[in-house]
């Protein structure tokens, strides 16, 4: 789960990792009030979506005095931000961060994930901060450091002063930029993120280490323990079939081709999307029903995939270990006749109670195509919608 960049400098304030003050505003009127509370010469007006880039995109502005925070906001305030990480459709901007100035000296990079090779979380930290650490990796690796944190006693006084040291923070400001790495991890570790990154960490004019910018992303598995957490979530900036489909417990993500893909197993639904692209076709979806479907679960799946504008045919691809093939008939059948479906539909099953669910869908009166193997239901479901 994502949040805004304020929501996550409010967690890591509440949390004593030193952050810049600021309010959120929704309105003209509400930037230029949130700037009259701030004691600074300098604002910055900041969109606040969730991707980055913004920046780059016209969604950050340094503003002189009140006017320039109108102006400002007026300017981004529902305009519709494109940067690398939204695609070319973008994200309307509907709130904005209005944020004091500071005297930047230095800009670095620190962020915290969970390395899958040590099994540890792992925090990297760099002095090309401003910069997406992606291109930093790819160009300059030599710049990147990192400290492999042991679960036990988490990350220590030593580690983090060598992080600082390594990323050329000043001398005297070592324990400061210590201090801010360890309450970052604490974050980290307490609120069961999956990621937290600070980009830039900067050094002001004043001796100040701080957060200019943070994302913190959150392990959905462990959000149970964070109702605070839930609360901060803003459906607007997901995309409104994969909510739906997670009031299911379906995982979907949106794609952007035109034949929609059911599917029981991760690895099987990436096996089907390869094999679609195999045969010339563009899947429009990642949709796995997982192990435990039920046909209530399969009706909301094709109506989830049906919502879809651009979907030009369906393939359902059931392996049936856990979940069986009759259950998986029924509910097509059922979707099928709820939805007037008047797509193209191919159907292959195997495994527990195939015989029987292909029984269901050869009784069932619809225009279903079967298929006998995961290549030939792609190869005709790609023939169909072409």
């Amino acid at each position: 789960m994502n949040i805004h960049e304020y929501q996550g400098k409010d967690i890591l304030r509440e949390s004593g990792v030193n952050v810049p003050n600021g309010h959120v505003a929704y309105t003209i009127d509400e930037a230029a009030r949130a700037a009259e509370k701030l004691d600074s010469d300098v604002f910055v007006v900041k969109a606040q979506i969730h991707a980055g880039g913004r920046g780059k995109a016209g969604g950050v502005k340094i503003a002189k005095n009140l006017d320039d925070v109108r102006t400002y906001a007026d300017e981004i305030l529902g305009k519709n931000l494109v940067t690398h990480q939204t695609g070319p459709e973008g994200k309307e901007v509907k709130r904005l961060l209005i944020e004091e100035g500071c005297d930047i000296q230095n800009e670095y990079y620190v962020g915290l994930v969970l390395d899958r090779a040590t099994s540890r979380v792992v925090m990297m930290a760099s002095e090309e901060g401003g910069t997406e650490i992606e291109d930093v990796a790819a160009e300059t690796p030599e710049k990147i450091f990192k400290e492999v944190i042991d679960p036990v006693v988490g990350l220590t006084g030593y580690q983090a002063r060598r992080l600082a040291f390594n990323i050329n923070i000043p001398d005297e400001l070592i324990g400061k930029a210590a201090k801010f790495m360890i309450g970052l991890y604490n974050v980290f570790v307490e609120k069961d993120c999956s990621i937290a990154e600070i980009n830039p960490l900067v050094t002001t004019g004043d001796g100040q280490v701080m957060a200019l910018d943070s994302k913190l992303n959150f392990d959905d598995n462990a959000l149970f323990r964070h109702k605070d957490i839930v609360d901060l979530r803003d459906l607007e900036e997901e995309d409104e079939k994969e909510t739906e489909a997670s009031k299911y417990d379906l995982s979907y993500v949106s794609l952007d081709g035109n034949i929609g893909c059911m599917v029981n197993g991760a690895g099987l639904a990436m096996s089907t999307m390869d094999i679609i692209k195999h045969y010339g076709g563009d899947p429009a979806n990642f949709l796995d029903v997982g192990g435990g479907a039920t046909a209530e679960k399969v009706t909301e799946a094709f109506k989830i995939i049906l919502s879809d504008s651009h979907v030009k045919g369906i393939f359902v691809n059931i392996f049936g270990g856990i979940m069986k093939c009759d259950v998986i008939a029924e509910g097509v059948v059922e979707a099928t006749k709820q939805v007037g479906l008047d797509i193209p539909l191919v159907v292959r099953l195997e495994g527990t109670n195939v015989d029987l669910g292909k029984k269901i869908l050869d009784e069932s009166g619809l225009n279903i195509t079967s298929a006998g193997s995961m290549a030939d239901g792609a190869e005709k479901i790609v023939s169909a919608v072409k």
